[in-house]
């Protein structure tokens, strides 16, 4: 068995629905966390998300039985190597393009010598502050690192990032593709979508597992037959933006 929950989830076969955490509210993060979705995504690219409110959020769903997946605002080794002090174990990372780049990701989540991951167990939450005996020895396995391709760059690239050995997943993020692709605000062009199933199919012909978001419940079942693993379906910010727009609308309708 693996040292990380999510990869064996993963590994079941059966496709693990997410939401992404955009509030930036250790509160609402934990409301979701109990609503019985397999896993989420707290943000910290497109959300005013720093180490402090990320930590408090990762606190406030630790009691769920939910996967956490934390995105950080790049690959930047110095913001990885805090998250995994805080006690991330399993990294989306955006905007990968190359195989360099996977590969130097892989490293900054790694502890030398495989990696240049910095060592401040002592002071890190993830060791329990060095009251797991053994976290430096098996700290690397139980990390997971998915990167994102979502740019035509990238899928010219896919095949070489899929076989970059420490990455576990690949996610594809439809709406910076469709803007690679010509097709800014259209994630859903037919298009996009199927470039989207050719990128999935070639995922998980790698043996890597492959992840996507959508929100339109069609088109998500369309990339879980194209073999995705993993995706993500909603986002708190938008159900409570749609939400508090339909109840003000049948209101402000009422003579």
């Amino acid at each position: 068995m693996s040292a990380n929950s999510w990869i064996e989830r993963l590994r079941t076969g059966d496709t693990q629905f997410g939401m992404w955490i955009a509030l930036g509210n250790a509160y609402s993060a934990e409301v979701c966390a109990g609503a019985g979705l397999d896993w989420l995504m707290l943000d910290q690219e497109h959300v005013p998300n720093d180490i402090r409110s990320t930590l408090s959020q990762l606190q406030a769903v630790a009691a769920y039985p939910v996967e956490v997946l934390i995105r950080p605002a790049s690959g930047d080794p110095v913001a990885i190597k805090q998250l995994l002090d805080i006690g991330a174990t399993n990294l989306i990372v955006p905007m990968v393009d190359s195989a360099e780049q996977a590969r130097a990701l892989v490293a900054a989540t790694r502890y030398p010598p495989v990696g240049i991951r910095g060592v401040g167990s002592a002071l890190a939450r993830a060791s329990r502050w060095n009251r797991t005996s053994d976290y430096l020895i098996t700290a690397d396995d139980g990390i997971t690192l998915t990167v994102q391709v979502e740019s035509v760059a990238g899928l010219a690239e896919l095949e070489q990032i899929v076989a970059v050995d420490g990455v576990d997943a690949v996610f594809i993020g439809p709406a910076d593709l469709a803007a690679s692709m010509g097709y800014l605000g259209q994630p859903e062009a037919p298009e996009v979508v199927s470039v989207i199933e050719q990128a999935i199919s070639t995922i998980v012909a790698s043996g890597k597992f492959a992840g996507v978001n959508a929100f339109n419940e069609q088109t998500a079942r369309r990339y879980m037959a194209a073999g995705a693993r993993f995706v993500l379906v909603g986002a708190d910010i938008a159900i409570l933006a749609r939400g508090s727009e339909a109840l003000a609308s049948r209101y402000a309708e009422t003579p």
